[in-house]
């Protein structure tokens, strides 16, 4: 039998991807203990209902009591609160990650309630649906997605770096280290900019009155279906990360909107060349993505249902 990686792992908020991480963890036997704690009696219930968690606490501190990890699940505008909740009873020695999509703000917000006697290293799982709370988790989510690894000081302990590193690899994520501000930058081009988009597509499409509900429904096609998959995503999740990570994003849709004005004005001219050169260059992005084993070429993205 493997050697578990951690004694015990507390799990702060039961949503998506608290729920996947506890049956990956489980599937691989990587921690001999997880406890886990979440705000609303409900979601506690429903965790203890479908067996989520060794053991659902009834409070953030009992959750993080002797747990060598505890991972924060929750919304980022949340993480300096909890962190300032559960910081007199974290373990000396132990390891603070997150899994929040937005660093430097979190780094910001996290660490003045630390004690020094512990290992602040945040995380960021880049996989998710369109799905939340603890009954959407699956063991498979993170299967050759990548993680990555934010220490939040260049000083931090590579031990227990590694540690985590080997977690999340058990898990069966691919792991990356970067530096808080490039992660949020990558962030902005890859995920946060199309959200935001996706959002204002279907805002646009909601708008438009001379095209029905339900012409809309009826004939969406593979470009609108797939925004409004990325637009049920969770509001207030979104509205987090968008809140705490402006200068990159607006940096991003800045330059979104002179790409944009550029293939406006090839339209209006007739400007074939431009379009077919744009696209071609673009096309050959999601080939990459493709061939980086990110997604399939199938006709339902890849995105099958997920596995109970």
């Amino acid at each position: 039998m493997t050697q578990p990686i951690y004694g015990r792992v507390a799990l702060i908020g039961l949503g998506l991807i608290a729920s996947s991480m506890y049956w990956a963890i489980k599937r691989g036997g990587l921690v001999t203990e997880v406890t886990g704690y979440a705000r609303s009696p409900e979601t506690r219930e429903t965790a203890r209902r479908i067996g989520l968690c060794d053991r659902v606490c009834e409070s953030a501190q009992e959750a993080v009591k002797d747990a060598d990890l505890v991972i924060l699940c929750v919304p980022v505008g949340a993480m300096g609160a909890v962190a300032r909740d559960i910081a007199p009873a974290l373990k000396s020695g132990a390891t603070i990650s997150d899994v929040g999509s937005v660093k430097r703000s979190v780094i910001d917000a996290v660490s003045p309630y630390l004690p020094e006697d512990v290992h602040f290293i945040p995380a960021h799982p880049l996989a998710g649906t369109e799905h939340s709370g603890p009954e959407s988790g699956f063991a498979e989510l993170y299967d050759n997605r990548w993680c990555i690894i934010v220490p939040a000081t260049e000083d931090t302990d590579p031990d227990a770096i590694s540690q985590l590193r080997a977690l999340w690899e058990g898990i069966g994520a691919n792991v990356a280290e970067m530096d808080a501000d490039h992660h949020d930058l990558v962030l902005a081009v890859t995920s946060h900019a199309p959200h935001l988009i996706a959002y204002t597509m279907v805002g646009v499409a909601d708008d438009l009155r001379r095209v029905t509900d339900s012409e809309v429904i009826k004939y969406s096609a593979a470009g609108f279906r797939d925004f409004t998959r990325i637009a049920a995503s969770d509001p207030t999740m979104w509205r987090d990360v968008f809140l705490n990570n402006k200068e990159a994003t607006l940096e991003i849709l800045g330059r979104f909107t002179e790409e944009l004005f550029a293939l406006q004005r090839a339209i209006r001219t007739g400007d074939g060349d431009h379009l077919f050169d744009y696209f071609t260059r673009t096309r050959a992005i999601r080939r990459g993505i493709i061939e980086a084993g990110q997604d399939t070429d199938a006709p339902d993205f890849g995105r099958g249902a997920p596995k109970p």
